[in-house]
């Protein structure tokens, strides 16, 4: 049976997409060192992602951009990219397992497991490819926005991007809804 293992990096950051993930594994062939994205050093989780997109059946990622989470809230635009991910995949699952409480409208059977990502090998493998995807997606956006520090804090609210914040006000990709955001863009502008 076809499972699709389903997760999603960049729910808390003020900046950046929300990308989800869906990765259906190969039974025989295993994927070592599978575990939530969140305990892994970076370096490795690159190392098990190249091994995930080499082995698995079918894996996919998709992505909620700014707009769409100012405009629907994060949790429906994580829902939103989840089944993005599931519609982008080359096959389609029988089942879905989502890692946290809420399951989106897959077409499938589909259940939520809390903390999926560290005991589910399949949501396991897409934690690893939603994280280090969205990572390397900040990594690009520090280029064109340096004065941030995206490359080194992917978004989150660290001290030193709430001090660029307050420094330079919002970019186009800082998400307007998050209160630190919404209170830079007052005292900047």
């Amino acid at each position: 049976m076809l499972i699709a293992g389903i997760d999603e990096a960049g729910r808390g950051p003020l900046a950046g997409p929300v990308v989800a993930a869906a990765v259906i594994l190969d039974p025989s062939r295993r994927v070592r060192g599978l575990r939530d994205s969140k305990v892994m050093t970076p370096e490795r989780r690159e190392e098990v992602a190249v091994d995930i997109r080499a082995k698995a059946i079918a894996w996919a990622v998709a992505a909620s951009d700014v707009g769409e989470i100012d405009a629907m809230n994060i949790l429906r635009a994580t829902l939103l990219a989840m089944r993005r991910a599931v519609d982008a995949l080359s096959i389609r699952p029988v089942e879905a397992l989502v890692d946290g409480d809420h399951c989106p409208d897959l077409g499938c059977r589909a259940y939520a497991i809390i903390k999926g990502d560290r005991d589910v090998p399949a949501i396991s493998a897409a934690s690893i490819i939603a994280k280090t995807t969205r990572d390397a997606m900040l990594v690009t956006l520090d280029r064109e926005y340096p004065m941030y520090g995206f490359a080194r804090h992917k978004g989150y609210g660290t001290p030193e991007h709430l001090a660029a914040l307050d420094m330079h006000g919002p970019c186009p990709h800082h998400r307007k809804s998050f209160a630190p955001v919404l209170q830079a863009s007052f005292d900047f502008w």
